[in-house]
């Protein structure tokens, strides 16, 4: 049994299993085993859950049974996939986010200082072992020119190679000298077409190459909140702990009807977010010129009955593509910064830590952009309901027990 070992586990815990260790003078491995076993004869077997789920994971959603989990947040934002991860029974250990406004929020809302950049987390030890890595990291190109000649050279090639420089190159790097049992990753929509194809070709192949089993959807947040945001969800299932076919499927779409922007309008927005008359007649103009082109560009009017088109990391800018029609006033209005945190399916209890009165985080700006740039946290908490069934179902090939091979 010396290949297995385990996940971490509370200090006071292992002092107990040190203790009974020496009463029975047992090795460790040899001593869990025999109170696993043990446990096995006095019911049907130990288990994590409240109900024994089915041994194939069932399809689609309904209710969910949490499997506790630990978790790290690398380019966290302010925590969207925190919050989905959460929500499904995960525990966050650790979180990294170089961008200072962002930070602020991230405090505000978790009480937690994250980790600032990532590319200067250089110790492997600063980041604590887990289960899940999620990261929302930045696309950037790769350049695989040179890659034949380099190796003909006898120089480093692989994935060090054809990521350096990038992003993507130091969360590889975590990846391949952490091992998380899964991964969890998030970006836009255009990540697969991305330099022709490059970038994600190089993606897919560096997690093959690090041992994953790789699943990859573009969900469109509008069928949980009201609004067109289409991205790119990656999971990766490590092939030493899972095998080569975890019986994993991305969330089918919720029943019922789809959310109506006019559910999260404020009653009495302030004034200040009507555009003025210069700046309305300007994208007014902007939108007829790009029009007679042909072009799609120009500003949009919601249908309040309806979904938004994508909120934008430049919305603070001007709004225009997604302007309020208003009843009493000639000219539409922005969202205020609260609408946009509940375009984006934000609590409304973070929400009032973040922008209420005088205690305001950041400034509107800032907050436009951090809701832009965010994920729908009830996107990835239907996504991480479809991991945790993988994890139920690998922990009952196991036996129900935490131990890893």
């Amino acid at each position: 049994m010396s290949n297995l070992l385990i996940r971490d586990i509370p200090d006071a815990v292992r002092k107990q299993i040190r203790k009974g260790q020496r009463s029975r003078m047992m090795s460790q491995n040899s001593y869990l085993v025999s109170l696993l076993s043990e446990a096995m004869e006095q019911q049907d077997g130990p288990t994590l859950f409240d109900q024994e789920p089915a041994l194939e994971p069932p399809q689609g959603h309904g209710q969910h049974q949490s499997v506790p989990f630990t978790f790290i947040d690398l380019f966290s934002g302010i925590g969207g996939l925190r919050l989905g991860l959460e929500a499904v029974g995960g525990q966050c250990a650790f979180s990294c986010e170089r961008d200072k406004h962002a930070l602020k929020t991230y405090l505000a809302w978790y009480g937690e200082n994250a980790e600032g950049d990532v590319t200067e987390i250089a110790d492997s030890d600063v980041i604590p072992r887990h289960d899940v890595l999620a990261a929302g990291f930045p696309c950037q190109p790769f350049s695989i020119a040179g890659v034949s000649k380099k190796k003909s050279l006898g120089r480093e090639h692989g994935f060090k190679d054809r990521t350096q420089g990038t992003l993507f190159f130091h969360l590889a790097t975590i990846i391949e000298q952490q091992r998380p049992p899964v991964l969890l990753l998030e970006n836009v929509k255009n990540l697969r077409s991305h330099d022709k194809g490059n970038t994600w070709r190089t993606i897919a192949e560096t997690l093959d190459q690090l041992g994953y089993t790789v699943f990859d959807q573009v969900i469109d947040a509008a069928d949980y909140v009201p609004q067109h945001r289409e991205r790119v969800l990656i999971v990766g299932f490590d092939r030493n702990v899972f095998g080569d076919n975890p019986p994993f499927e991305f969330p089918l779409p919720p029943d019922g009807e789809s959310p109506k922007l006019s559910d999260i309008l404020e009653d009495a927005p302030d004034d200040k977010y009507t555009l003025s008359d210069k700046l309305w007649q300007y994208l007014q103009d902007y939108a007829e010129r790009h029009k007679k082109k042909g072009n799609g560009f120009g500003c949009s009017i919601a249908d309040l009955d309806g979904t938004t088109r994508t909120l934008s990391a430049r919305y603070h800018k001007d709004g225009s593509e997604i302007l309020i029609p208003q009843r009493r006033k000639r000219n539409p209005r922005r969202l205020t910064p609260r609408e946009a945190g509940r375009l984006m399916g934000f609590p409304e209890h973070l929400l009032d830590r973040m922008l209420s009165g005088e205690r305001q985080v950041v400034s509107d700006t800032q907050a436009y952009r951090q809701f832009g740039n965010a994920v729908v946290p009830a996107v990835v908490q239907a996504v991480a309901q479809q991991i945790v069934k993988v994890m139920q179902w690998q922990l009952l090939r196991q036996n129900g027990c935490l131990l890893k091979r």
